[in-house]
């Protein structure tokens, strides 16, 4: 499982020029599925970034997490954070999990995040989107498990 986490200060996803989802401030969600993840990868992965200490508190440090500034979670699910480009020019796909799969996965890592009390918001699975976002720092962190 990869998630690109990008902290930002808006995010939204638009799919045929209908706005789908839109957030405040909060966490961009990059999100992808491989051939061995599971439940388990889920369950670290939803817990390490809800408790990520990456929001500056008073002091300007990155000691908060999303819950404690209240920000929201736009999540996108991207099964090309699987490319495999170490041959030809033409990315292959076959290291990322088929898509029944990705997609219960996918719905779970979603309920775990909002379990946290954090507001989590998607795309729609498997869709072409247009996702714009203003990055805040840029801060921009991959998790892998």
């Amino acid at each position: 499982m990869k998630v690109v986490l990008q902290r930002v200060q808006q995010a939204s996803v638009t799919i045929n020029h209908q706005l789908v989802s839109q957030i405040g401030a909060g966490l961009l969600l990059l999100v992808g599925f491989g051939q061995d993840d599971n439940s388990e990868a889920v369950d670290y992965l939803a817990a390490k970034i809800s408790k990520s200490r990456i929001f500056a508190d008073q002091n300007g440090k990155t000691n908060l997490s999303i819950a404690d500034v209240k920000g929201e979670i736009l999540s996108v699910s991207q099964f090309t954070l699987y490319a495999n480009t170490k041959k030809g020019n033409r990315p292959s796909f076959t290291e990322a999990l088929e898509p029944q799969k990705a997609q219960k996965l996918y719905e779970l890592f979603n309920q775990q995040l909002a379990n946290t009390g954090v507001n989590v918001k998607t795309g729609v699975f498997g869709a072409d989107m247009q996702v714009e976002l203003i990055n805040d720092g840029p801060l921009t962190i991959i998790y892998e498990r």
